[in-house]
């Protein structure tokens, strides 16, 4: 297998295909095709995805990973527990009151401590970023998209850093880290390639009269705010960061209350790759307030948020009474199932919803937490499924040997009990798991948030472990009469975030991606059968209450929801 270049080798130059969309003398079919493959090579040719831990073990070098790993891991123990400032208009704001992030790996491990920004320094936040919108948004498309490729470079170089700051501030192992980080290398390369590949989205439009040229271009907001989860905390920090940046937005940058190191990283990279004072300014809160005020202002032009249906349908309501429209890109979770058909590969299918129901420890947007399994098959997979999930290794995630670290609070330790007394009340078993964890395998003691991976069983299919989000390893499994069946039970959930399917049948393919009400889909993939969302691959963005404008991150169709059309027309 032929390994390919990493992110950092690419060619950062203005791209020589001429956008799809841009105007000109008229093709002929033979002639449009052509252009199409040019421009699909082209495309191809000048973009690739980083890949980091792939790449190592198809190389047979992942000796050099995790010694380059552990010393980053060991170096940043010595450094945490600083108190990290408020960055507004390029000045630090150090507040008297501040809060503390520990680790949820160790509890005795003080991440460090962050400012406790309140609604006054929210609202002044937004002024500087108002101000600083006329010079940022005047300044080149090119410029702009050099400052992104140019954090991508950092990024690169501090790879292993931003690894072992989510390792210790989130639980991630090694390996969820590693994708974490090429994710927003991926989304920062990508941004700017494409945005020269579409050169600055500026479009020659027709002539409806020979005296007047028309044109479209694309034009910012204002002011964005940025409100960002714990779970991609570098990941998706810097793709909806970058992505506002980028189209001439000036940017809030808010991370989660448990996520604030490696927010500081995000904003502290993208400024030293060039982003102006002014046009990026950093919050952190050891309450809602911050938050609370940037969901709701009416001097914020433009929300992106990761994070629950509560929070984002609030945000909604808000705008609306705020009395102006503005864009509001929220992506707010889902309850995502995979459909198992009597005729899967079970060795696919066992594999594929392991590891998108436990895969850092079930809090992603993606997890699986919902079975469907045809009862043809459903003794051999849950068996199957249950033994795998039993013999997963849970320890520190530093540890190379763990599959699965800490959840990130303990109060996932109460809801685990909560929904374990629950399933056993209402007639369902606990068929793997279901408890927390003070000891590892071999017999280390677990100082963190640790629970067993779980499956449960047995229950009716409108319990509440088939509807509401949990965020942790926990998933339940069903039987169906059909693969028709299982369809019509994924959609049943009001969330369309990802959706997963095993069958070789080819009617049952075509019925899935045909039916299936979710935003990105999977089809017999062992290697995650509801997660992944690779940049340039599995443009990732839900449906129904999953999400709020039907464009994923790391498509094609994302960029411009941080700009409005202006159309332009000009006389002779």
């Amino acid at each position: 297998m032929t390994t390919r270049p990493s992110a950092a080798s690419l060619d950062k130059g203005g791209s020589d295909a001429a956008p799809a969309h841009a105007g000109g003398a008229t093709q002929t079919a033979e002639g449009v095709e052509g252009a199409t493959v040019r421009h699909i090579e082209q495309r191809l040719n000048r973009f690739r995805n980083k890949n980091t831990f792939w790449h190592h073990s198809q190389a047979g070098t992942m000796a050099e990973f995790d010694a380059h790993y552990e010393k980053a891991v060991a170096s940043l123990r010595k450094g945490l527990g600083r108190t990290h400032p408020l960055v507004i208009d390029g000045k630090e704001v150090r507040p008297d009151a501040t809060f503390t992030v520990r680790s949820p790996a160790e509890s005795s491990l003080v991440v460090g401590h962050f400012s406790s920004g309140t609604t006054g320094h929210a609202r002044q936040a937004v002024a500087a970023a108002k101000k600083g919108f006329a010079a940022w948004s005047a300044t080149p498309w090119q410029q702009r998209a050099a400052i992104i490729d140019k954090a991508a470079d950092l990024f690169t170089a501090h790879f292993y850093d931003l690894c072992a700051v989510m390792t210790l501030e989130a639980g991630k192992t090694r390996y969820e880290a590693s994708i974490d980080v090429d994710e927003a290398v991926d989304f920062l390369r990508f941004y700017a390639f494409q945005m020269r590949e579409m050169g600055g989205f500026e479009m020659t439009m027709g002539q409806p009269v020979p005296t007047e040229e028309c044109s479209s271009v694309r034009r910012p907001w204002g002011v964005f705010a940025v409100v960002c989860p714990f779970n991609f905390p570098v990941a998706i920090t810097t793709g909806m960061t970058a992505a506002a940046l980028l189209m001439g937005n000036t940017a809030v940058l808010k991370p989660s209350g448990k996520g604030c190191l490696s927010g500081w990283w995000v904003f502290d990279l993208l400024r030293k790759a060039g982003v102006p004072a002014g046009a990026l300014h950093f919050l952190t809160g050891g309450d809602h307030a911050v938050s609370s005020e940037l969901l709701e202002s009416a001097d914020v032009d433009g929300l992106v948020f990761t994070g629950s249906k509560r929070i984002g349908m609030h945000a909604w309501a808000k705008q609306a009474e705020n009395g102006r429209p503005k864009p509001l890109i929220a992506e707010m979770g889902g309850k995502n199932a995979i459909v198992v058909g009597k005729s899967a590969d079970l060795d696919k299918a066992v594999q594929g919803v392991f590891r998108s129901a436990f895969g850092f420890s079930g809090q992603k947007c993606s997890a699986c937490s919902r079975v469907y399994v045809h009862q043809a098959v459903a003794a051999d997979f849950t068996d199957r499924l249950v033994k795998l999930t039993q013999a997963a290794q849970v320890g520190e995630p530093w540890r190379k040997e763990s599959y699965m670290g800490p959840v990130i609070e303990k109060g996932k330790l109460d809801l685990l009990k909560e929904l374990v007394q629950q399933v056993e009340r209402d007639g369902g078993q606990v068929l793997a798991g279901g408890k927390p964890l003070d000891m590892d395998r071999d017999g280390r003691p677990l100082h963190g948030n640790y629970m067993r991976p779980t499956v449960v069983g047995g229950l009716r299919k409108d319990h509440r472990v088939f509807r509401e989000e949990f965020f942790m390893p926990f998933t339940a499994i069903a039987t169906v009469d059909s693969f028709e069946e299982g369809i019509q039970e994924a959609n049943k959930a009001e969330y369309g975030l990802t959706a997963g399917a095993f069958t070789e049948d080819e009617d049952e393919k075509r019925m899935f991606f045909d039916r299936i009400e979710a935003g990105v889909c999977y089809l017999n993939r062992a290697s995650g059968g509801s997660t992944a969302a690779v940049v340039n691959g599995q443009s990732f963005g839900g449906w129904k209450m999953s999400g709020t404008t039907g464009n994923g991150a790391g498509g094609r169709y994302y960029l411009l929801q941080f700009t409005r059309e202006q159309s332009r027309t000009v006389a002779g």
